[in-house]
């Protein structure tokens, strides 16, 4: 898990979301509120298919207008858990919330293909099954 995950706010623009990945190397921010709490996910994907590709302005577009169904995961949560969760869901990327539903990090596949989590080492099937629940089950 990455902690301290930077999240983007559900009333900045896609335009704001897309120029923060950029500057984070990353393809996905968690949308907050003004409470912090978790409230949404919006990927890269999402702006190119949902906003450009539609022919929508990302400078007036909000995060919140494409943050979809959101799947995350508590920061107690065992591997098992997590793993059920992204291959159930086909998530390669998920939010990990604390107690209050506050952002604390994300996890991904590349947390998993690293083999471990918080001293929890993952089998070698463990991650062949997830590989192939993303990728192949498509």
């Amino acid at each position: 898990m990455h902690r301290g995950a930077q999240c983007v706010d559900a009333d900045q623009t896609l335009m704001d979301a897309a120029k923060m990945m950029r500057d984070l190397d990353v393809g996905a921010l968690p949308i907050c509120g003004p409470d912090k709490q978790l409230k949404g996910i919006i990927t890269d994907r999402d702006i190119v298919l949902r906003c450009l590709a539609a022919g929508k302005d990302p400078a007036t577009m909000k995060a919140m207008d494409l943050g979809g169904h959101l799947h995350c995961v508590r920061a107690d949560d065992d591997m098992e858990t997590v793993l059920k969760k992204m291959e159930q869901h086909q998530i390669r990327r998920m939010p990990v919330i604390d107690e209050h539903d506050k952002l604390v990090g994300m996890i991904s596949e590349a947390d998993l293909a690293s083999g471990h989590r918080d001293g929890q080492r993952l089998t070698d099937r463990q991650i062949i099954e997830f590989m192939d629940s993303i990728y192949v089950n498509r």
